[in-house]
């Protein structure tokens, strides 16, 4: 009688449990049907938060693979090279920016074995490389600072490498020991713990103080002009402080204290957009506007010389000003002379010096009087247009006139001597 009484009680069980085994996952609003139940939070209208962090995560994509390229563009513009040997840096921290935003789709879909192993590993990776860039930056300020300048190029990149290194092999580490450990439920990484997570990034709050505690020096230094650069480290480590301690109380105490759990993901998407948006804002792009400028040295250079860089604009000036004669020459040329009015020797003289063509002196001109066909080769001859050329004493030679200032002068002198030549260089 023992048998009957149990097979119902086991047929009752296998039908309760059989419509929970047969059902499937029905796709949430906004979700096809064939999309696998991993990628429901990309989609899911009813919980917009995970579209709302995959909006601003590929804006983040974007924006940080376009400031690396101008990063990269701007070398060859660099007038300073003191700035251009911190670009290996730089264009570090923007990898690492770059894996930040991208690593937010991690923590958007579900937990699976690759994902959560990603997230374990990849979080505090990505931070220890954009945080390490920061301190060795800020040690580069230092130097800058009170010597104006810089270490080399290379000693500040490694020193960044290195520091990323170190959280590389903490965190392989620690993913190895929490995953291998004895035991079925902690042979997933998803089943570590909150605060287990949280004290694996211990390097890494060292490195964003380290950072904020090395900009501080490079502020009282004796080169003034470096100390916008430690501003911006300071603003950028001060922001990610503020964003770290949020997302460290909200994810210890504040999911537990609701009792909501699956805040986790979100909490930590949240945290990787907002403070990668701070790098970006607050760091790539302050550094971008100033790469490209001079220092003082160049600055002061560039007004001590003006005319570097104008040749251009001199050349059009003086081929203006060359015109500009020729047309005024041409212009005198058209115009009639008068008969009456005694043309100027010197109105044939073009600005240009004769250095060699002889020139008497007074003492000459006094005893043997002017050498013959000397003025036709200093003075050129008065010349007219069509017009003029028929009508007789239009226009007048230059040893006339020259003769006839020779004779006014000596007969108002009374010595009988020759005036000087009013272009003679030797005069009594």
């Amino acid at each position: 009688m023992a048998v009957p009484r149990v097979l119902p009680l086991a047929v009752w069980l296998l039908l309760s449990l059989l419509p929970t085994g047969l059902a499937q996952e029905t796709p949430p609003p906004g979700c096809g049907k064939d999309l696998p139940s991993l990628y429901y939070n990309l989609c899911d209208l009813s919980a917009p938060w995970g579209i709302v962090l995959e909006a601003l995560a590929s804006l983040g994509i974007a924006s940080s693979f376009v400031l690396c390229i101008v990063l990269v563009a701007s070398l060859p513009f660099m007038q300073d090279p003191r700035k251009k040997s911190l670009v290996g840096t730089q264009a570090l921290f923007l990898l690492g920016t770059f894996g930040l935003f991208c690593l937010t789709f991690d923590f958007i879909v579900k937990p699976s074995f690759s994902t959560c192993a990603s997230r374990r590993f990849l979080f505090g990776v990505l931070f220890g490389i954009c945080f390490s860039c920061l301190a060795a930056h800020a040690g580069a300020l230092n130097v800058l600072a009170r010597r104006n300048q810089g270490l080399p190029g290379w000693l500040t990149f490694g020193a960044a490498l290195l520091l990323a290194l170190v959280e590389m092999i903490i965190n392989a580490e620690w993913l190895l020991i929490t995953v291998v450990r004895s035991g079925p439920p902690s042979q997933s990484p998803c089943a570590v713990a909150n605060k287990d997570f949280v004290m694996a990034l211990i390097f890494v709050m060292f490195l964003l103080l380290a950072a904020f505690a090395a900009a501080w020096p490079a502020l009282c230094g004796r080169y003034r002009h470096w100390r916008k650069h430690a501003v911006f480290i300071l603003l950028t480590t001060s922001l990610s402080m503020a964003v770290w301690v949020v997302w460290i109380v909200m994810y210890l105490y504040g999911n537990q204290q609701r009792g909501s759990p699956s805040w986790d993901d979100p909490t930590l998407a949240i945290a990787l957009v907002t403070n990668a948006s701070v790098f970006i804002f607050f760091y790539v792009v302050p550094e971008l506007c100033h790469v490209t400028r001079p220092g003082p040295e160049q600055a002061y250079e560039n007004d001590a010389y003006p005319t570097r860089g104008v040749g251009y604009e001199t050349i059009l000036k003086e081929q203006k000003a060359q015109s500009m004669f020729v047309e005024n020459k041409a212009f005198s040329m058209d115009e009639p002379a008068s008969a009456k009015k005694p043309v100027s020797p010197y109105s044939g003289y073009n600005g240009q010096l004769v250095t060699s063509v002889f020139q008497p002196t007074e003492m000459a001109l006094m005893h043997k009087g002017p050498p013959e066909g000397s003025y036709d080769l200093i003075l050129p001859r008065a010349t007219a247009n069509s017009q003029a050329i028929g009508s007789a004493n239009s226009t007048l030679r230059a040893e006339d006139a020259y003769a006839a200032q020779s004779q006014h002068a000596a007969a108002q002198d009374g010595w009988g001597l020759q005036a000087p030549a009013p272009y003679s260089k030797n005069r009594w």
